[in-house]
């Protein structure tokens, strides 16, 4: 996770995404002047264990159909760096064991591919089509029972000791 490579890798993608300002008001572009110096200093806090996640901007995306709304936290650029740092390490662990019929929050997946599939099985002849979103689903996840089955694919310690706290961001602790 604190490769080089993998940590420039996941600026990149930070910076491609570019995303709105965290709590600190920084840009991307602002943290990543010079890169390898912000890049340094978060490997080191990572590395040491001393890194320290700040309070996530909350936003607010209104909800279709009702005047509801939807809580977004927006970590700043540091926190996005890191976290695509991790997922560039988990994702490709987890990645094969999701249902193929899942489009959320996946790589090379999304609301087009979803689209696409339901008309393809519409033109099959199939003629129901679910859509499930659970409200506040991981605000109440077992974060407990969840990182038990993590820990049976991921043993090391630092990762796990990055995992929790940012699980426990913004939702219950558990």
């Amino acid at each position: 996770m604190l490769s080089e490579r993998n940590l420039q890798a996941a600026l990149g993608a930070v910076w491609r995404n570019d995303g709105a300002l965290g709590v600190d008001g920084q840009t991307v572009q602002q943290f990543g002047e010079p890169s390898e110096w912000a890049l340094a200093r978060l490997r080191d806090a990572l590395k040491t264990q001393r890194y320290r996640r700040p309070l996530a901007r909350r936003f607010w995306i209104p909800r279709a159909g009702t005047s509801e709304g939807r809580p977004l936290g927006i970590p700043v650029v540091r926190d996005r760096t890191a976290e695509a740092a991790l997922r560039h390490v988990l994702e490709p662990i987890f990645e094969h064991d999701f249902a193929p019929s899942s489009y959320g929050f996946r790589p090379g997946r999304g609301c087009r591919e979803a689209v696409a599939r339901v008309e393809e099985l519409l033109s099959q002849g199939h003629v129901w089509c679910v859509d499930a979103d659970l409200k506040s689903y991981f605000d109440t996840i077992p974060h407990d029972r969840l990182m038990t089955l993590v820990r049976q694919r991921i043993v090391d310690g630092s990762v796990l000791s990055l995992l929790e706290p940012w699980l426990r961001a913004g939702g219950r602790r558990s």
